[in-house]
């Protein structure tokens, strides 16, 4: 399904959520695809089991070796720290952003939505994330609701979203979904 498609993977170099990255990451390898780790770093990204250090993953590129023009789309695994890092960094937010002007499809899981509103790109969207995020949100222009997952269509691009690490099934097949929907 996502033969000769490459998918983004951004996080920053501590604080991702492990379950977060890797489930995702399975299924898009899974459909064809091919993941690449970008951070704003180079080297090894430090994941999280909530507050305990897990694994650590091979950066391919940090966002200033890249743009959006590379991939066919960006995934943005969860985690508190994860999402708080990569909403202060310039070139971060800037890559983010870029997928949104290009109407190339995005897909968000648990607290990543907060890169997403540094972005300023969730103003007029429908949106779910972790609980604590729905006022950051509201207060950025979006509608966010307590689902699953949601895929929302008003907007340059396919935007996906989901709450938590017990939603990956669905936000998984969503994000591939809205990945197989765009032309490369």
């Amino acid at each position: 399904m996502l033969q000769g498609k490459s998918i983004a993977f951004l996080l920053a170099p501590e604080g991702v959520e492990q379950v977060e990255l890797t489930e995702p990451w399975r299924v898009i390898q899974r459909a064809g695809g091919t993941p690449r780790l970008i951070s704003t770093r180079a080297g090894r990204a430090q994941a999280f089991n909530h507050l305990d250090k897990a694994d650590t993953f091979e950066v391919d590129a940090t966002v200033t070796q890249v743009s959006p023009a590379d991939f066919d789309g960006l995934v943005l695994p969860g985690g508190v720290a994860n999402p708080d890092f990569l909403r202060t960094d310039r070139d971060a937010v800037r890559f983010v952003g870029g997928f949104f002007e290009a109407g190339k499809p995005v897909a968000a899981i648990c607290h990543a939505p907060w890169t997403l509103i540094e972005a300023d790109v969730v103003r007029g969207r429908t949106v779910t994330s972790w609980p604590s995020l729905q006022t950051d949100l509201r207060n950025a222009g979006a509608t966010w609701v307590d689902e699953e997952v949601v895929i929302c269509t008003d907007g340059p691009n396919l935007l996906v979203t989901s709450r938590k690490p017990d939603d990956l099934k669905a936000f998984g097949q969503a994000a591939v979904d809205a990945m197989v929907a765009v032309e490369p």
